[in-house]
């Protein structure tokens, strides 16, 4: 009998067919990745197969068996007993599916609790167990930290924790390393891996990155509009896609070993022109006294015209807060920023921002069309027709249209409002953009298309752009030079080619390493090639 078996699966919400007759199944201890754009449905079918939409108004069916047990006709206490004893999920963000006020033993082991009614002392010790083995330093100690006091990256081996505490046979992961940085991300891949390996549950990871299902998993389910596109092994279906769509997403991820195309002879050379933004010994402290820290350390950097300079690190290496100090956003606490060769402090009309979260840096509460209007207003601008005008051009400019001027956020895609935050700095006609993480959230075609949007607009308007990511392959498609940072300080810097081909500090190396590859092959020795000692 198959540890999953789904046949004919349909979930609908009003009129809106979310998944349309899917069936495959799943084998004790093997592992399958559904595979997809944004919208195409692999969420929704990992919230099936736990009963999650039961009560919710969505109207499911075919047939769905977890475990031995039929997901359709459960009683409700048969899916509570199958949720975290026989299968278990790991959510996408662990911050808002661990509860901020309480410590992450005592939430793991109350879930142990619930399914396994033994003593307080004895969950608390599972708790400590558990979290030793997805890595977690010091498991006692950390075991009393709340949430807010781990790192992205061990919030999510936090919640691998609490999925382990009851030895599920089946662990349900969706999107479990977006927005971690790509050593992370490595991390939590091989500790699937190997959890897997050690204890022969069966995997489901829900995932758009391609890169990522090589990774970790033996076959490979296409989705489309809610509808199976491709199913067959990993390595087959990455290597040779039968079907055009799969065809088609495989060609929009990003490649590390691949060169930026149409770079000008003046951008490979590393000669574009005048300098147009300049970071001299950059330095930002935080906190006072015993406390403070420097999150950049004497940086110092040169935007010329029209290049894509690429800042590639960690989280936490201080990318953030140099693109911020760049802008004028955060005052540095030693060092100087210089637009054109001149001192500048505050914000500079000349260089502006592209964030990674566009929900967040748009007003919910005004249109899109309001907010890119306001770089035209704070420059003195008070012809109200002129100033629709201008933002109308922008938003045809970015792929959008006239109309979704008075349209407000939420009535966009991710992607859709990413182009609106690229609007938004077109606005300020500057010589310089900074891009903050701005396709770390989105699918692989809809990153393909911002990506292509923001090389026209610097093609056309001679625009330079500092691009901060933790992307490396996304970064050495858009960047002419590269500059590596870890722990505040720039580590290694020089032409994109030169330092993606001959990488000469060893943490470069280490983080081109860590990156997924779309060969299995390839992933199972590059994971061999991980447990090796990591750069101090």
């Amino acid at each position: 009998m198959s540890l999953v078996d789904v046949t004919d699966l349909t979930v609908a919400f009003g009129a809106l067919r979310a998944v349309d007759g899917l069936s495959f199944r799943l084998e004790k201890g093997a592992a399958l990745g559904l595979v997809g754009e944004s919208g195409s449905g692999k969420s929704t079918v990992a919230s099936a197969l736990l009963g999650l939409h039961r009560g919710t108004g969505a109207r499911v069916g075919g047939s769905i068996e977890v475990a031995g047990v039929d997901v359709q006709e459960a009683s409700d206490e048969a899916l509570r007993r199958l949720r975290g004893a026989k299968a278990a999920m790991v959510f996408q963000d662990p911050l808002s599916s661990l509860d901020p006020y309480y410590a992450i033993g005592d939430q793991i082991a109350e879930v142990h609790r619930v399914h396994t009614r033994v003593s307080r002392r004895a969950a608390r010790a599972r708790a400590v167990e558990v979290l030793e083995r997805v890595g977690i330093p010091d498991a006692v100690r950390r075991s009393r930290s709340r949430p807010h006091e781990f790192s992205g990256g061990m919030r999510q081996r936090a919640l691998i924790a609490m999925a382990l505490a009851c030895e599920p046979d089946l662990l349900i992961a969706d999107e479990p390393t977006t927005a971690l940085d790509v050593t992370v991300q490595a991390q939590i891949l091989d500790l699937l891996h190997t959890l897997r390996e050690e204890t022969g549950m069966g995997l489901l990871l829900v995932t758009h990155d391609v890169g990522v299902a090589a990774e970790s998993v033996d076959e490979v389910l296409v989705m489309r509009h809610g509808r199976l596109v491709e199913h067959g092994p990993a390595a087959t279906v990455l290597a040779s896609p039968a079907q055009a769509y799969t065809r088609e997403l495989l060609g929009a991820v990003p490649r590390v070993d691949a060169r930026r195309e149409g770079v000008s002879e003046e951008a490979a050379s590393g000669v574009c022109g005048e300098v147009v933004l300049e970071a001299a010994g950059l330095r930002r402290e935080f906190g006072r006294g015993k406390r403070a820290f420097a999150a950049v350390d004497g940086v110092s950097l040169t935007v010329r015209r029209g290049e894509t300079l690429g800042v590639v690190g960690e989280s936490g290496s201080g990318k953030t807060t140099l693109g911020r100090m760049l802008v004028g956003l955060l005052p540095p606490t030693a060092g100087e920023v210089r637009h054109a060769g001149r001192v500048s402090a505050g914000v500079h009309p000349t260089v502006q921002m592209v964030f990674q979260d566009p929900v967040s840096s748009l007003n919910p509460r005004r249109s899109v069309g309001e907010s890119i209007a306001d770089p035209l207003r704070a420059r003195g601008e008070r012809d109200e027709t002129h100033i629709r005008g201008r933002v109308t051009e922008l938003l045809e400019r970015v792929g959008l249209k006239a109309a979704h001027y008075d349209r407000y956020p939420h009535e966009f895609s991710g992607g859709q409002r990413q182009r609106v935050g690229i609007a938004r700095a077109l606005a300020a006609d500057p010589r310089v953009i900074v891009c903050d993480e701005p396709v770390s959230a989105l699918d692989v075609t809809t990153q393909a298309q911002v990506v292509a949007l923001l090389g026209e607009l610097q093609r056309e308007l001679g625009l330079a752009l500092v691009f901060v990511a933790h992307d490396l392959a996304v970064v050495r498609q858009v960047s002419d030079r590269v500059a590596v940072m870890r722990h505040g300080r720039v580590v290694e810097e020089g032409l994109a080619d030169d330092v993606y081909e001959a990488p000469r500090h060893p943490y470069t190396k280490q983080l081109l390493a860590a990156v997924p590859a779309l060969d299995p092959a390839v992933a199972a020795e590059r994971r061999a090639g991980r447990r090796e000692p990591a750069v101090p």
